[in-house]
């Protein structure tokens, strides 16, 4: 059909054509015509791009000065890191999509030995998006767990779980044996392994001179996986990938994530945690 053609039809129409496009392609149509530009902007199809429970969300921000005065400028302010459920969550939408991302921050997150000072210790960071995050003092149990329901999630989409974290230089014992990842999802659980910080060179080749026999040793207690590392993200932290899984939208299950070092026995600390982050796995932004 032609743009002379389409702009003859009911702007109402054209609106429904677009709720069942996507927010890029609703934003391109807009250059088409003024009726476009007019039905593009409009609340009934922004409305469908917006998540099903964004009324909560909004209600729930800890930003009081969330304002907004059509669907289309929520949207676009929701495409930001909103802080919400009393500062231990983060929500945001992908823009070209408007898939779900959640960051569970550290007071979310189930911590063995949290609430002991002598283990773990809580703090402010400059440059987290939450008002606390943990650091690990001192233990030989490693122990991070996290969970959320499927529903709160975009259907149909393939996510990833990152651990997000920091090393503090005083750190030890945290690269001699992989800890193990795990998530659940209904009867689905996949599992790996991880090394909590990046290597240099010159590191290796001390543990290799002076920790290979133990390393190996201590390595054989966990289960084989990728020993995946940390990278770093953009907004001054590192993350690692603790997993991936399918949400296909039926019904409203509990996806479990989890990182555990719990076979070697070894102190261990200089771990800072900020949180899990659920997102798309096309969704490549981490801000």
């Amino acid at each position: 059909m032609e743009a002379f053609e389409l702009n003859m039809l009911p702007e109402s129409c054209i609106s429904v054509v677009l709720s069942l496009t996507s927010p890029s392609d609703a934003c391109k149509s807009s250059l088409v015509s003024t009726t476009f530009r007019s039905a593009a902007d409009s609340d009934s199809v922004w409305g469908k791009f917006l998540p099903s429970d964004y009324r909560e969300i909004v209600s729930e921000s800890c930003d009081k000065s969330l304002q907004f005065c059509s669907k289309k400028e929520l949207y676009l302010l929701l495409c930001n890191p909103v802080v919400v459920a009393d500062g231990r969550m983060s929500f945001k939408l992908e823009r070209s999509s408007g898939k779900i991302s959640y960051i569970l921050s550290a007071r979310e997150l189930s911590i063995t030995g949290s609430n002991d000072p002598t283990f773990w210790v809580w703090k402010s960071d400059p440059e987290s998006r939450f008002s606390e995050v943990a650091e690990l003092v001192t233990t030989s149990w490693l122990e991070i767990k996290g969970k959320i329901r499927t529903k709160k999630l975009s259907p149909n989409t393939k996510y990833g779980a990152y651990l997000l974290l920091k090393i503090a230089e005083r750190s030890y014992g945290l690269d001699l044996i992989p800890s193990e990842t795990s998530i659940e999802i209904g009867n689905q659980i996949s599992k790996n392994t991880a090394y909590l910080r990046c290597q240099d060179t010159k590191k290796q080749q001390l543990e290799t001179l002076f920790y290979s026999n133990r390393k190996q040793m201590m390595k054989s207690r966990v289960i084989e996986g990728d020993d995946r590392v940390t990278t770093k993200r953009d907004d001054g932290w590192m993350e690692i990938e603790l997993g991936e899984f399918f949400n296909g939208g039926i019904g409203d299950e509990e996806v479990k994530m989890s990182l555990m070092e719990i076979k070697g026995h070894q102190l261990k600390g200089g771990v800072i945690i900020e949180g899990i982050e659920i997102r798309p796995k096309t969704y490549n932004s981490r801000d």
